[in-house]
C-alpha cells in the first residue's frame, strides 16, 4: 500500500506542474520566441534527465545501439519537433486555459492509437469517452459563436494527437529502456532536430522559405535569449520543472501505479489548468468552458475508473 500511496503523491505532483504549464508559457509571451523557449525547454529538460536515464538503463541493463537512437529521433521528432510546436502555437492564438483542458484529451486518443497500432484491446468505454471527448471541445470552442480561433482549435487537437502518437510508439521501447530514459532521449533528440530547424531558418534562403509558405514563427529566431532579470525564474521554471520535474514525477507514477491510475493527471488537469489562469493571468471561465470541462471529466472518468476499479478488484 505505501507503494500505491507514494504513487499517488507523484499523481498529484505531475497534476500539478503540468497545470501551470500553459500559465507560464503564456504568462512568458513576449520575453521570448515561441519556438526558442520550446526547443531550450525541451534540450535543458532533456539533459536534466540524463542521470535518471542512466541509472534506468543500468536497471533495465539495457545497452543503446544505433538503431535505438534512430528510434528515438523518430519519437522526438514527434514529441518535440512536431506536437510542441503545434501545441506552442496554439498558445499563441487562445487562452492557456483552453489548450489546457483540450490537450487533456491525448490519453483518449492514446488508447485508440495503441488499438490500432500495437492491436491493444479497446473496450466500449473508450469509444464512449472519446465521444464525450469529441462533444466538450465541440462545446468549448462553439463555433456557432466564434468563441475561439479555429486556428488554435486545429492545432490543439493536433497537438494531442501527436502527443498520443509518440507515447503509442515511445510505449514500443519502455519496456526495454524504462520509460525515463524514452522521455529523455526523446526530449533531447527532438530538442535538437527543432535547434536544426531553427537554425536553418536563420540563413536568408530558410527564413525566405519559411516566410514564403506562412511560417514566420520558424524564421530568424535568436537562439539564446537575452534574458532580463525578471525573466530567469520563469525561464527556469519552465525549462527544469515543467520540461524535467513534471516528466520524472510522471514517469515515477507510472512505475508505481499504473496507466490507468496514472491517466488521472489528464482527469484533473482541465479542473486545476483553468483555475490556475484565472488566478494568475485573470482568464474568464465561461458557462461554455464549465461545460466543456465537465464534460471532459465525465469522458475522462469513463474511460479512465473502469480500469481502476478492475485493477483494484484484481488485486483483492
Amino acid at each position: 500500500m505505501k507503494k500505491n500511496y507514494s504513487g499517488y503523491f507523484f499523481i498529484l505532483l505531475t497534476t500539478i506542474i503540468f497545470s501551470t504549464m500553459e500559465v507560464m508559457l503564456r504568462y512568458t509571451r513576449g520575453l521570448f520566441a515561441p519556438m526558442q523557449i520550446t526547443y531550450l525547454r525541451f534540450l535543458i529538460g532533456g539533459i536534466a534527465l540524463i542521470p535518471f536515464a542512466i541509472a534506468s538503463l543500468k536497471k533495465h541493463g539495457a545497452r543503446l545501439k544505433a538503431g535505438d537512437l534512430a528510434y528515438f529521433a523518430l519519437t522526438g521528432f514527434m514529441c518535440v519537433a512536431f506536437s510542441m510546436v503545434m501545441y506552442q502555437m496554439a498558445i499563441l492564438y487562445s487562452s492557456a486555459s483552453f489548450v489546457a483542458v483540450v490537450f487533456s484529451s491525448n490519453p483518449v486518443f492514446v488508447t485508440v492509437l495503441a488499438a490500432l497500432l500495437l492491436k491493444e484491446m479497446i473496450r466500449p468505454n473508450h469509444i464512449i469517452a472519446l465521444v464525450v471527448e469529441i462533444i466538450a471541445i465541440v462545446v468549448i470552442v462553439a463555433p456557432w459563436k466564434n468563441a475561439v480561433d479555429p486556428k488554435a482549435t486545429v492545432l490543439t487537437v493536433a497537438a494531442s494527437l501527436a502527443f498520443a502518437l509518440y507515447m503509442v510508439v515511445g510505449k514500443r521501447k519502455t519496456p526495454i529502456f524504462g520509460g525515463i530514459t524514452v522521455s529523455c532521449l526523446s526530449m533531447v533528440l527532438g530538442s535538437l532536430e527543432l535547434l536544426l530547424i531553427l537554425v536553418i531558418g536563420r540563413t536568408a534562403g530558410g527564413a525566405s522559405f519559411f516566410q514564403s509558405i506562412g511560417l514566420d514563427i520558424f524564421a530568424s529566431v535568436p537562439l539564446f535569449p537575452a534574458l532580463p532579470k525578471e525573466a530567469i525564474l520563469p525561464f527556469l521554471y519552465i525549462c527544469l520543472i515543467n520540461s524535467g520535474a513534471g516528466y520524472v514525477c510522471h514517469m515515477i507514477s507510472l512505475e508505481k501505479t499504473s496507466a490507468n491510475e496514472t491517466n488521472l493527471v489528464y482527469f484533473l488537469k482541465p479542473i486545476l489548468s483553468p483555475l490556475i489562469a484565472l488566478v494568475f493571468l485573470k482568464e474568464e471561465i465561461t458557462p461554455l468552458m464549465w461545460l466543456g470541462i465537465a464534460l471532459f471529466l465525465i469522458g475522462s472518468a469513463i474511460a479512465v475508473l473502469p480500469g481502476i476499479i478492475s485493477q483494484r478488484k484484481s488485486q483483492v
